[in-house]
């Protein structure tokens, strides 16, 4: 998933201010830019705080772009995804009432009340920005655009989970003793960043995180097709693997090429070893999420790449709760592993597994 950041702020870098009211910060041309580029998102992510104080609605506004999603048989707005941990939302705001869009409420704890208008996601561990995103992943969101609170935004930032973060300026505007939250941006001035003018703000865009899916698709396509190569088995995936160490080099394998217990992950690790391959920093690339839990082998795909020093995973398919509850992509991400999901090479996945059923 790409996740991008939007936020606003003062001069003198606060989100708001201490009243009840809402601040407004940006200039209608800077809205204008943030509506186009919430467009260009699968799902808008905003914190229960911030429903509850602007009751915003999240919808998207450019009608050329709406129609395009209908056009493609979507819903002409984007998905709409907010966080709480009391619970407390009324089901009357606009959240829930504005737009045709799918909504996602995560909670640590059941809800009642929203289950007819919303998918609530609960847990009995701590929402976290890896949490989120692995989730939303999980029901086809490649693009978040997450736009507040503060609170929130320092979330992702803090986990390493935001891609672009879009930070506009008032110049014009300062708080002084009446700043409510805050964002600062100072940590962040080494990053590659942009700068424009914009309706009188000030605009900067940081590239937190390098867009890499042309090469991660280009290593993905040889895993699906390294996973052709299986013998189909009632009691496995047939799954390939592609390791491209830090230096360049590129050792693939798929599931039992050369023993019965052996994943894919495995097969491709033993061979860049057995050519003394430095892995740590290296890049695994697997038709399917690595597995988190099994019988056959001590130690599971995903913990091989944590113990080798894998820096980034790449897949195209989360792996169906068929044989066992995989948690592969989050336990990666805890774990400090950029990780990312390419749906769109999923049916090359689906195709080399027809022996099982969906």
């Amino acid at each position: 998933m790409r996740v991008t950041l939007s936020a606003a702020v003062t001069a003198d870098g606060y989100m708001d201010d201490d009243s009840p009211r809402r601040l407004i910060i940006s200039t209608p041309g800077d809205w204008e830019e943030v509506y186009r580029l919430r467009a260009a998102h699968d799902a808008i992510l905003a914190g229960a705080e911030t429903l509850r104080r602007d009751d915003p609605s999240l919808l998207v506004r450019d009608q050329a772009a709406r129609a395009r999603r209908v056009q493609a048989g979507l819903k002409p707005d984007i998905a709409k995804v907010t966080l709480t941990r009391s619970g407390g939302l009324s089901p009357r705001l606009r959240f829930f009432t504005a737009g045709d869009a799918d909504r996602y409420v995560f909670s640590p704890g059941e809800i009642t009340g929203l289950q007819n208008i919303a998918t609530v996601i609960s847990t009995s561990e701590a929402i976290t920005a890896k949490y989120i995103v692995t989730e939303l992943e999980k029901r086809g969101i490649e693009r978040l655009m997450v736009e507040g609170g503060a609170e929130v935004l320092r979330m992702f930032l803090d986990e390493g989970m935001a891609d672009t973060l879009r930070l506009a300026v008032n110049p014009r505007l300062r708080l002084g003793g009446r700043g409510g939250a805050s964002l600062d941006a100072a940590p962040l001035q080494s990053i590659p960043h942009t700068c424009e003018q914009v309706d009188g703000m000030e605009v900067t865009t940081y590239t937190l995180h390098p867009d890499t899916t042309g090469e991660d698709l280009r290593y993905l396509r040889m895993a699906v097709d390294e996973g052709r190569k299986c013998t189909p088995s009632p009691t496995s995936y047939c799954v390939g693997a592609v390791v491209a160490t830090a230096d360049g080099r590129i050792f693939a394998g798929y599931t039992h090429e050369t023993s019965a217990t052996h994943h894919a992950e495995q097969e491709a690790i033993a061979k860049a070893l057995a050519a003394g391959a430095v892995l740590r920093g290296a890049a695994m690339y697997s038709s399917m999420e690595p597995c988190s839990r099994r019988a056959s082998e001590p130690e599971s795909c995903t913990q091989l790449i944590i113990r080798h020093g894998f820096a980034r995973a790449a897949f195209a398919l989360y792996e169906p709760d068929c044989f066992v509850c995989c948690r592969g992509a989050l336990t990666l991400r805890e774990a400090g592993v950029d990780v990312r999901a390419y749906p769109a090479l999923a049916g090359g996945v689906w195709e080399a597994n027809a022996h099982l059923k969906r």
